[in-house]
């Protein structure tokens, strides 16, 4: 089964409740097997344009985990606060 990958494009709106939700979010990810790979800033866009200035990438060993993930109780409960904390887009892609 191949690898799904969630990938979230952000920008950051209020920094602490983003700190507060960036404090929660990696313990919900440990049930459905989230792996945190990389967490970053744009430098700049090489082609074409991209509004978000913040990107993460968190792999799961199938699109079913990351999906449970998602829908999750425990990371349904903190959406409220991302919402607070930031503009993002959430994307799934498998390998």
């Amino acid at each position: 089964m191949p690898d799904a990958y969630v990938v979230g494009q952000m920008t950051v709106i209020d920094p602490e409740k983003w700190a507060q939700y960036r404090g929660q979010v990696l313990a919900t990810l440990v049930p459905w097997r989230g792996e945190l790979v990389f967490r970053g800033n744009q430098v700049n866009a090489l082609a074409g344009s991209c509004p978000h200035a913040d990107i993460v990438v968190i792999r799961f060993p199938s699109l079913s985990d990351a999906e449970g993930w998602h829908g999750s109780a425990a990371y349904q409960a903190l959406i409220p606060l991302r919402h607070e904390a930031a503009d993002v887009v959430l994307l799934t892609y498998s390998s």
